[in-house]
């Protein structure tokens, strides 16, 4: 699909992560408020790595002038089986539809190679948001422990054909 300018404000645009974007990303993820006290042990030793980047549609939001061009957020995009593997918004970031606009570049996405349906593992807090993005729940993923020791809600985005 390409590098797309959604409106919104501050101007956000999406394009495909490249390997020099891992770190920033692998910061994002450990970084992210969402996962703080109960939760860091999921994310403590996260890694999201140039090969994980070539492996999947990964895709970053960077902001405008006014945000220096960084990395606002970021999603990657699992085909087969068809999953929403990764979804984080910088916490300084959230609140600006930054998060919507990813699931509707995913969404495009998806489209574009053909799937219909996309699955997501949520975190329990970003419960919320998967529900006002249009995601169905369709399930829960029982406990990995020791990284993730609590159930977590599944969704489904369903993808409309073209």
């Amino acid at each position: 699909m390409g590098s797309r300018t959604f409106p919104s404000s501050p101007p956000v645009t999406i394009r495909r992560a490249v390997a020099q974007d891992a770190k920033r990303l692998t910061r994002l993820v450990r970084g992210s408020g969402a996962y703080a006290g109960k939760y860091a042990a999921a994310v403590a030793g996260y890694r999201v790595g140039p090969d994980y980047i070539e492996a999947h549609r990964t895709f970053v939001a960077v902001g405008g002038e006014e945000h220096g061009g960084r990395v606002l957020g970021f999603y990657a995009l699992v085909l087969a089986p068809p999953e929403l593997d990764l979804l984080f918004v910088a916490d300084e970031a959230q609140g600006r539809g930054i998060g919507r606009l990813l699931v509707a570049h995913m969404q495009a996405e998806a489209g574009a190679v053909g799937l219909d349906r996309v699955k997501v593992v949520s975190h329990l807090p970003a419960e919320d948001f998967y529900h006002r993005v249009g995601a169905v729940r369709t399930g829960t993923e029982p406990a990995n422990p020791p990284a993730v020791p609590w159930d977590r809600p599944t969704f489904e985005f369903r993808i409309p054909s073209e």
